[in-house]
């Protein structure tokens, strides 16, 4: 077999000791070099249409056909730390993840720490949701192996503050409910791990969604009690992309006038 000629056998070296996003410490280490020429180096692959550049600083194979690599991006989740860290895999995304839902939709949701222009962006054929929360409200996640990448999801507690916090991330509003019913049933389910979260959070909207939400259910008259006890002033949409103009009093909560309470069921 021919010898590759010195540029590719780097890259073929770079790859071999990488992980699944390239980043210029991983060459700099690699090939010994300083982080200066290695990024020269990763611009240099670039421009010959080895790599695809997907954040600063940060490459994935172009193609299969790549060195014979295998390393082409199949998986979305690994991208989330180099483009939007401090960043975790949030709503939906995470539902399915903790099998809180069947459903499987198109998206990645993320919530991220990074100033964001744009909620939705198409990433190397990927396409993520994106919502913007400050540093220190990215709490209750845990680490995920993806390939070769340790990807940050919100543990199943956070997955269900989040979507009631923002029905959106979850599909809308019976799709959180539906998400809620699984997580009650669950043998992990933790109702002070729930309100610790909502107070962490810090928006009362969460309470009163949970509150009326699980109000007929009979196994959850203490969680009940736990989110009258933190009503805040004001009124709050059951879901803010709906018609909600029917109030529930005890729970000021503007629900729309189609909903019955058996759909909290």
């Amino acid at each position: 077999m021919p010898r590759l000629p010195l540029g590719r056998a780097q890259l073929q070296q770079v790859l071999a000791a990488s992980r699944d996003v390239i980043h210029i410490s991983d060459v700099a280490k690699a090939l010994s070099i300083s982080r200066v020429e290695a990024a020269k180096r990763l611009a240099r692959w670039r421009e010959q249409g080895w790599l695809n550049r997907v954040g600063s600083g940060a490459y994935v194979p172009a193609s299969i056909d790549t060195l014979g690599s295998e390393l082409v991006l199949d998986d979305a989740w690994v991208l989330v730390p180099a483009l939007f860290a401090p960043a975790y895999i949030a709503g939906r995304t995470a539902a399915e993840h903790w099998d809180l839902t069947e459903q499987i939709f198109k998206d990645i949701v993320v919530i991220t720490g990074q100033t964001i222009r744009e909620r939705h962006q198409k990433r190397q054929g990927f396409d993520f949701t994106l919502k913007h929360v400050k540093p220190e409200k990215i709490f209750g996640t845990k680490p995920v192996w993806r390939h070769n990448t340790k990807v940050p999801v919100s543990d199943v507690h956070r997955t269900v503050i989040d979507m009631l916090d923002d029905p959106a991330l979850g599909g809308g509003i019976q799709q959180v409910s539906d998400c809620l019913n699984e997580y009650l049933k669950r043998p992990d389910r933790n109702d002070q791990m729930l309100i610790e979260y909502g107070d962490q959070l810090g928006n009362g909207a969460v309470f009163k969604r949970l509150g009326f939400l699980v109000e007929r259910r009979d196994d959850s008259a203490a969680l009940v009690e736990l989110c009258r006890a933190r009503l805040t002033t004001g009124n709050a949409k059951l879901d803010p992309a709906l018609d909600c103009k029917r109030l529930i009093s005890k729970w000021r909560l503007l629900i729309p006038r189609s909903w019955t309470p058996g759909d909290a069921d």
